[in-house]
Parts: C-alpha cells; structure tokens; sequence
C-alpha cells in the first residue's frame, strides 16, 4: 500500500511572508471600511481629539494636586521642625548637661535616652513625633563624624551626603529641603520621603559647637493618595472619552443616515429605477436635499423619457427608411444587373457609367446592411449565437475573403498562428465580420505593404492583433477611429467603397462578447487593432495576451531611450592600439 504523501514544512521565510501578507490584507480590509464610513472617521476623530484633550487635562490635574498635595506636607513638616528645633535648643541650653557615658564607636548610633543634653532631646522629639509614619528625627554632632542621635528604626543612609554637603554651605537656621527614598531597618523595600534638614548652633551656650538636624517624613500615604487620584482620573477620563464617542456617533449617525438614503436612492436612480424618490421629513436642510432630490430625480425621468421617445422615434425611422429602400433598391439593383452583364455591347462611356453604377449600388446595400445593424444595437435588439470554435479557423476564413481584395492592392498578408488550437466561446459569424473590417481598414491604409495577422491565447482570453505599416493614427485619434463616418484625412476618398460604419459595428460587437477592440498608432510607423475576447462567454475580461503596442516598436523606443556610447578598442583598453 502506497504510503501517504508527506506535507511540505514551510520555511520561516515562507511564514513570515504569509504572516505579512495576511497582516497587509487585513490592513487594506480596515483602511476600506475607514475611509467607505463617513460615520466611523468622524467617530474616530472625536475620540483621537477626546483622548489628546483629556489626557492633557488629566495630567495638568494631576500635577496641580500632586503639587497642592505635596506642599501642603512640607508646611506640615516645616512646621513641625521648627517647633523640634525649638525643643532641641531648649535641651541643649540646659546647665547640667551631662557627656554620655559611653559614646558611641565611629559609625554607632547612641540609643534614645540616658543622661546627655541630645539623648533626652532625641527621646522627647521620639515622644512628640509618634509613630515613624508620622516623620523620624536624627540629629548629628559636627565635632563626632560617627555618632548620631535617631528615633525609631530610621537608617542614617537615608540622608544624601549631597544633602549634608548642601547644609554646610547654607547658614545656621535654614531649611535644605530633598525629596528622596527613606530607609528603615527591618524593612526591604525604600519608602519615598522628604528630609527637612537645619544646621543648628549653640556657639556662646557653653557647648560650642554645631549640629545637623534632619526631619524626616515618609510620603507614603501621599504615594497611595495621589495613586488612586490618577486611577480616578483614568477612569472618568475613560469614561469621558466613550461618551463623548457615543455622543459624536448618535450626533452624525442623525446626518448621515439620510445622506446614506440620498446615495442608495442615486444608486437605485442610476441603475434605471426612475419612481425613486427620498421621504421628506420636517423642514431642516436634509429635507430641503431630499427635496432637491425628488425634483431633480422627476426632472431626469422626464428627460430620459423624452429622449427614449426620441431615440425610439430615430430607430423606427432608421428601420423604416432602410426597410423601405429595400424595394426600390431591389428594381434598381436587377436593371443595374442588366446594365452591367450587357456593358460589353455599350460605348467606353456607357459602360464606365454601368460599372460606377454597379460599384454604388454595392456600397449603397451595404450601407443599408450597417444602418439596419446599427440600429439593432440602438435598440438593444442584438442577440449572439455562441458556439465553440478555434480562433484560427475563424482568422483564415477572414483573410480568404480579404484576399481578392489584397491583390488589388498588392497586400500580402504575413499569418503568425499558434500552433495549439485556441478555443474560445463566440458568435464566428460577428467575429469573421469583426476582422474582416480590420483587414479591409489595414489593406485601404497599409500603402500596400504588408499586413500581419497575430493570434494569442492564454487560460482566460484569445486575441488578435491586425498590423499595418501605413500612415498611423495621431495621437488622440485611437479613440475617434471607432467613431460612426469618421476619417482621419476628411479629404481622402475610401479606395474600397466603405461606408464609415464597419469599425463602429466592429466595437458593438466586440462589447457584446464581453471583449475588447482596441488601437494603436503612430505618425510613420502605421497602426495595429487588437481584439480580445475572454474564452468563457459571460466572463469577465482581465487581460490580452497580446500587446496593444507592437513589440518591435517598444523595443526600438526602449532602445532608444537607453542608448549607450560604443567605445573603439583603443579606449576600452585604456589608450593601447588595437592590432
């Protein structure tokens, strides 16, 4: 038993390709449905503009109470230390101030407490001050690098040595105030603070001498204060910005869902439904358009009734006239047939006149022939019989009936045929009319040089190209040459006795398959028809398989535009004779 085939494992370069590709998908899916919705962009702008407003509001809030908040603490704060160092001098000015009995080893701190003047201050201030939430003291003796005075658990590192350097520059009594984390023993983690710090003298008191004291105040139900303000803020921010969202979206859903009605009502209006009409309501200013759109509307059917009666009455009388010289043509098309079997027996004259009469009247029949077909497309009477045929067939039937023609002229026609079949749903007898007009407008321009015939085909369309080396088209008029008796030289008479119709019944027909008839030209360089007709009937046409413009001609532009200097071997060689 056949074992099963193994899927094929995408490279990384493969996934991240589809991954972009679908990312690039999804990007185009959103940016059309952003700029197809009046509704959506202008919901959107209200939200970018909400969002920028209020978060500009928010932050100015928030800075505003984080500074009130702050500021209101340091007067605390400031206060509460100048009442402590208030205290502290009282403590020191005392006569019977006692040393420590056992002062502290560099870098020690001294306990709270015992006889001296700074211990009984550091324990009267550790009373005052509570709890070290509330705000912790350390006092520093200038003469003792090592020793300090602190209450609670509070950590010395907490004081910024650029703090005490900024205190010993500043004059006894005032504030060196810093924001910056507080450190306690037994705790982890920093608490965010602020240090007051003053350095106090107590020269002329007995004891000469300076000391550094430091308050400090941890902020740290200001920190969960100010936090739960700026979730606040977020939050009604938030808040804001989807009312206002919903706001602009009641607002403009109100303005454009009557300009919607207006574009499905001009949608179905353009698609032929004429009784369309918009519900006036009130008497605002979409009223008033939805009233200027029924009056506009009314007038258009009236117009387009008007000019359906109209066009009716020129296809009726095109049908009648060329119905109606059918018999009078008739009498004069079997007399001129006598006249011009029986030329032989007449003067040089009268014979002349039987064959100029003979020649007109095959011009005037298929004159007639294009009006009646002319008007079948008018009238919107023209119906194909589609059948599966080779494109090739249909080409060489076309240029058998050319050929007598060709000869006149001293045209050969140059065939460049695939060699597989080219199998294509069409009307062949239209299509043979179709290039046969080609071939007639290619052997009456081509000055006698020769015509190529080119067949493609690729999975969804076949085509044929007729190119000639005549005189060309100016530009511009590759468009006006499918246009009913037009000529390019006005004072140039038709050699073969067209009728000015072919190329236009040539493009109806060519539009009635689905398919394209298009041209090309250049002053001196001649001119080439394309035809492309999709395979499937009913399919829509994406692309030819042919070029529109001749590929020796792109080649010789492109060669031209790209033209480089040939350099003689003596150059190339840098400057040696060549032998």
């Amino acid at each position: 038993m056949p074992s099963a085939p193994k899927k094929r494992r995408r490279t990384p370069r493969q996934l991240a390709r589809g991954v972009r590709r679908r990312v690039r998908r999804a990007a185009g899916r959103v940016r059309r449905v952003f700029w197809r919705s009046l509704q959506l962009r202008v919901v959107t702008s209200t939200m970018v503009i909400s969002i920028v407003v209020v978060a500009v509001l928010g932050v100015f809030l928030m800075q505003e109470i984080a500074r009130a908040t702050l500021e209101a603490r340091e007067g605390a704060a400031r206060s509460e230390a100048q009442a402590d160092r208030n205290a502290v001098l009282g403590y020191l000015n005392q006569p019977a101030a006692e040393p420590a009995k056992q002062p502290a080893e560099s870098g020690q701190p001294l306990q709270a407490g015992g006889g001296s003047p700074l211990s009984q201050a550091t324990g009267a201030l550790a009373r005052r001050a509570g709890s070290a939430s509330r705000y912790s003291v350390i006092i520093r003796n200038e003469n003792r690098p090592g020793e300090f005075y602190g209450t609670t658990n509070i950590d010395p590192v907490s004081i910024p040595p650029r703090q005490r350097e900024e205190l010993f520059r500043k004059e006894a009594g005032e504030d060196s105030v810093w924001y910056t984390p507080l450190y306690y023993k037994g705790q982890p983690e920093p608490v965010p603070g602020l240090i007051i710090g003053t350095r106090l003298d107590t020269w002329g008191t007995g004891l000469d001498t300076s000391y550094e004291i430091y308050h400090l105040v941890p902020l740290d139900k200001e920190e969960r204060i100010l936090a739960s303000v700026q979730q606040m803020i977020t939050l009604v921010g938030a808040g804001l910005v989807l009312l206002l969202a919903a706001i602009a979206s009641l607002v403009t859903r109100q303005v454009v869902t009557p300009v919607r009605l207006a574009r499905q009502a001009a949608e179905r209006l353009a698609a032929g439904r004429l009784d369309e009409r918009l519900k006036v309501r009130g008497e605002d200013d979409l009223a008033r358009l939805a009233t200027s759109f029924n009056e506009m509307a009314a007038n258009l059917a009236l117009k387009i009734h008007q000019l359906e009666e109209l066009s009716q009455v020129q296809r009726q009388f095109v049908s009648d006239v060329s119905h109606e010289l059918r018999t009078p043509l008739t009498t004069v098309r079997m007399a001129a047939d006598l006249l011009y079997d029986a030329r032989d027996d007449f003067d040089p004259m009268a014979a002349r006149s039987a064959e100029l009469m003979q020649n007109q009247l095959n011009r005037f029949e298929a004159m007639l022939a294009d009006l009646l077909e002319i008007s079948r497309y008018d009238a919107g009477a023209a119906d194909l019989d589609i059948d599966s045929v080779d494109v090739r067939d249909v080409v060489l039937r076309a240029v058998a009936d050319s050929e007598a023609l060709a000869e006149r002229h001293s045209t050969r026609f140059d065939l460049r045929l695939p060699g597989e079949p080219c199998m294509a749903e069409m009307d062949s007898r239209r299509v043979e009319r179709i290039l046969r007009n080609l071939l007639f407008n290619a052997i009456e321009h081509g000055e006698g040089r020769d015509v190529v015939v080119s067949v493609g085909a690729d999975r969804d369309a076949v085509a044929v190209a007729v190119r000639d080396h005549g005189v060309g088209l100016k530009p511009g008029e590759e468009n006006l040459v499918f246009d009913r008796f037009w000529r390019a030289d006005p004072s140039r008479a038709r050699t073969i006795g067209g009728t000015g119709l072919g190329l236009a019944i040539s493009r109806e027909d060519a539009m009635l398959h689905g398919g394209w008839l298009q041209a090309w030209g250049a002053p001196g360089e001649g001119s080439q028809f394309r035809l492309s007709l999709p395979r499937v009937a009913g399919t829509v046409l994406r692309g030819s398989p042919l070029p529109l413009v001749p590929p020796e001609v792109e080649m010789r532009r492109s060669w031209r535009g790209h033209m480089t200097p040939v350099l003689s071997p003596a150059v190339a060689d840098g400057g040696r004779d060549a032998d």
